[in-house]
């Protein structure tokens, strides 16, 4: 949250964001987390769903897309930005504890979830599955 409160301004440096995510993924790695391996296995079942595409979110991270549309972005420490309903979003907040206000965006239906372990990785898969399931109407 620091890097987000006191130095956001610095993602309107092009690239600079996909920079620091890869400094985030060389971080992962260092410390021995799994959340690269979770990450992998969340897109390697995302994929499989008709018409979504992956792509590199312009601030850094592994994005999902369905046809034009940006259903989600997962950054490389593990944080789920996504986009629902505002009344989704409610549903979810007032339900699971897990999901955040966006850190940027909070009134809208932005998401931010932290993908800590391998039962949050299944969360994370249900939250998209959500998303895609919205967006597909």
């Amino acid at each position: 949250m620091f890097v987000i409160k006191y130095l956001g301004f610095l993602k309107f440096i092009p690239g600079l964001g996909v920079v620091f995510d890869a400094w985030l993924k060389i971080w992962e790695v260092i410390n021995g987390r799994k959340t690269l391996d979770y990450i992998d296995n969340i897109e390697a079942e995302v994929e499989k769903w008709t018409g979504i595409t992956t792509s590199i979110h312009k601030y850094g991270g592994l994005q999902f897309n369905l046809g034009r549309r940006e259903l989600g972005h997962i950054h490389s420490n593990g944080l789920l930005d996504m986009l629902l309903s505002r009344k989704i979003k409610q549903q979810l907040m007032e339900e699971d504890g897990r999901v955040q206000h966006h850190h940027s965006f909070k009134n809208s239906g932005w998401i931010s979830f932290y993908i800590k372990d391998e039962a949050d990785m299944d969360f994370a898969i249900s939250l998209l599955r959500m998303a895609y399931e919205h967006h597909k109407k």
